[in-house]
């Protein structure tokens, strides 16, 4: 019998729930062993606070972050709220290992805490319905270790510095759930937008990120991480208004687009010594090679049978089927070109639109 996976809870509902038992002790003089969250679609959420004092001029409440069966890099952390008297008013600051915004685009303004605005408004829920009249409360959000698990997430590439995101849309953690990690991604779509960039390069990874920007000059912000969700971030390019996409990264996990195939994780599909035979025999390919394709035990190994037989070619043509069925999916609003590299970050193959777009986004290689 499969065993269910346990929910967690997100940094936004430990923070909401800090704040408000940092606000009871605060002027209630009241000491929750547990606060009780209504989230956004009315959901109670219970979450248990470790530690509640008085400290000088205030007080302080500290949640530990619990992942449920997630493989959250949060999970573990202490989520810590100190709530001072004012006059009027809630206000929220951020305090060590919390990021600060320093690029545009994203949910909140630059220079503030990176405290997206559903935890912003359940954090302020929370405490609001507590406060006495006429009283206010200043509430300072800080995670001990953020800074250093920060460097695990995207934050960096968004140009969040200093800590983690306190984050959430339900307050509740869902084990392993893959619409998550999509949402994690669309922000960097965000960016490149405000960044000005009409155009984008979408790559599988940290791989290919570091290769554009590095090797072959193209501007940071105008590279986004699509994971194995080129389906999804293309439509979503659409709905953010770019005008074309540069699909840029291994051939063995590009090839499969090729193929129609735009959800690249493994186990949802393969195909690409299939794809590669069936192309290497349209150029004319012996059986031989055919099967040595079929029988290669890795995919960087096909390249070299192929530059055997001078037939890279291919990874031309398989460059502009990857364009022309990516143009399909999202029916041609927006313009695809496609990249492949090697293992070693060369370039194997590209289109005619992978040129146009390289050279407009800067790269040295494609001009």
């Amino acid at each position: 019998m499969t065993k269910s996976l346990r929910n967690g809870i997100t940094t936004g509902a430990c923070a909401a729930a800090a704040a408000r038992a940092a606000t009871e002790l605060l002027y209630h003089d009241t000491k929750p062993g547990e606060v009780t969250l209504v989230n956004p679609t009315g959901q109670l959420i219970r979450v248990p606070i470790h530690k509640l004092e008085k400290i000088p001029g205030g007080t302080r409440a500290v949640v530990i972050k619990d992942g449920g069966d997630d493989p959250d890099v949060t999970h573990g952390l202490p989520v810590v709220v100190e709530a001072r008297p004012t006059k009027k008013g809630i206000q929220l600051r951020g305090g060590p290992g919390v990021g600060r915004v320093t690029k545009r685009g994203l949910a909140v303004a630059v220079g503030e805490p990176a405290i997206n605005p559903v935890p912003r408004q359940m954090i302020r829920e929370a405490v609001n319905s507590i406060l006495p009249p006429n009283r206010g409360v200043e509430l300072t959000v800080s995670v001990p270790g953020g800074e250093l698990v920060a460097r695990r997430t995207l934050n960096p590439r968004l140009g969040i510095v200093g800590g983690i995101s306190i984050l959430g849309t339900t307050g509740i953690v869902r084990p392993m759930s893959e619409e998550a990690f999509k949402d994690s991604l669309l922000p960097l779509l965000d960016v490149a937008r405000a960044a000005g960039f009409n155009q984008v390069v979408l790559t599988p990874g940290q791989m290919g990120v570091r290769t554009a920007v590095n090797k072959y000059g193209f501007p940071a912000d105008a590279v986004v991480e699509m994971s194995n969700f080129v389906g999804f971030m293309l439509e979503n390019c659409v709905e953010k208004g770019f005008s074309g996409v540069l699909l840029w990264g291994h051939h063995g996990k590009l090839l499969k687009v090729a193929a129609g195939i735009f959800h690249t994780h493994s186990r949802i599909a393969d195909a690409r010594r299939e794809t590669l035979a069936s192309y290497a025999a349209l150029m004319g390919a012996d059986r031989t090679l055919i099967a040595h394709i079929m029988e290669a035990g890795t995919i960087e190994s096909v390249v070299d049978l192929l530059a055997e037989h001078n037939l890279l070619g291919i990874y031309h043509q398989l460059a502009s089927r990857a364009s022309q069925r990516a143009m399909e999916y999202v029916h041609h609003r927006l313009l695809v070109g496609t990249v492949f590299l090697t293992l070693d970050g060369k370039i194997l193959g590209w289109d005619h639109h992978a040129r146009e777009i390289g050279r407009a986004l800067g790269c040295r290689e494609l001009k």
